[in-house]
């Protein structure tokens, strides 16, 4: 196994893991969780599993942006989401099929993650959704992601309607393949999944994915990286960062 201070990648086979590890804080996106990722991911790609499992430590998937961090200085922003545009483009890119086990919230970018992995899983009862525009925030990096996901029209009542909904909702929405009664379900069915889709052909697997990827336009990282100044530009006005604030004191 390696691992990085924040996340680790381990493989089995023709299966991987990628684990986020910032239990303590639901594992929100910092830039030291995000450049931790991107460094297995030169691991994960110089050779691709044939699936990759994506999930988190604990209880939670992902919880979003660290705000605390996103208010710490000036160019944080940027720097965070920039990292998370390019991880977002890299795990669509891998000739691996990825599958997010969404463990727990996924929340704002988190939920992102989930959207961008080939397959998601989740239980009934976890918490996914985008809130931003609650918090005075644009869902911008995410926004991509989840139109190709979902279609243009739920995506937009999705985003601008903001709040959460449950792992069921979620799979009503088309955000997820399966929503799992109970947690305790979810490992054992990510784990019968991802070998299902690894006993396919690698080569098959492969062209078939880039060819999708190639329809759906998720070859473009142009449109992610403008993504991410235009919601640090958000982040930046006062509006926002007086609400963030707000959010972190209680």
């Amino acid at each position: 196994m390696t691992d990085g201070p924040y996340a680790s990648f381990q493989r089995q086979g023709d299966i991987g893991r990628l684990v986020l590890q910032r239990p303590g804080v639901r594992n929100a996106l910092s830039i030291e969780l995000l450049e931790a990722l991107h460094a297995l991911m030169g691991e994960v790609e110089s050779t691709p599993p044939r699936v990759l499992v994506v999930t988190g430590e604990g209880k939670a998937f992902c919880a979003g942006m660290d705000l605390r961090q996103v208010l710490s200085a000036p160019e944080a922003p940027h720097r965070l989401l920039s990292l998370l545009a390019r991880l977002t483009h890299r795990l669509r890119m891998l000739p691996s099929i990825t599958l997010a086990q969404v463990n727990g919230a996924a929340i704002g970018g988190g939920c992102g993650l989930a959207c961008v992995c080939d397959f998601a899983l989740t239980h009934a009862d976890s918490i996914m959704g985008f809130p931003e525009v609650d918090l005075g925030v644009c869902p911008a990096v995410v926004a991509p992601w989840l139109v190709r996901k979902v279609g243009p029209g739920p995506a937009r009542r999705i985003l601008l309607g903001g709040g959460t909904f449950s792992g069921q909702r979620a799979l009503e929405l088309g955000l997820v393949s399966e929503a799992l009664s109970s947690r305790d379900e979810l490992g054992p069915r990510v784990d019968a999944v991802a070998a299902r889709i690894a006993s396919g052909g690698p080569h098959a697997l492969a062209a078939t994915k880039g060819l999708l990827n190639e329809l759906d336009g998720s070859t473009d990282l142009e449109v992610l990286l403008r993504a991410a100044e235009l919601s640090a530009r958000v982040i930046a006005t006062p509006e926002a960062r007086a609400t963030l604030r707000a959010r972190l004191k209680s």
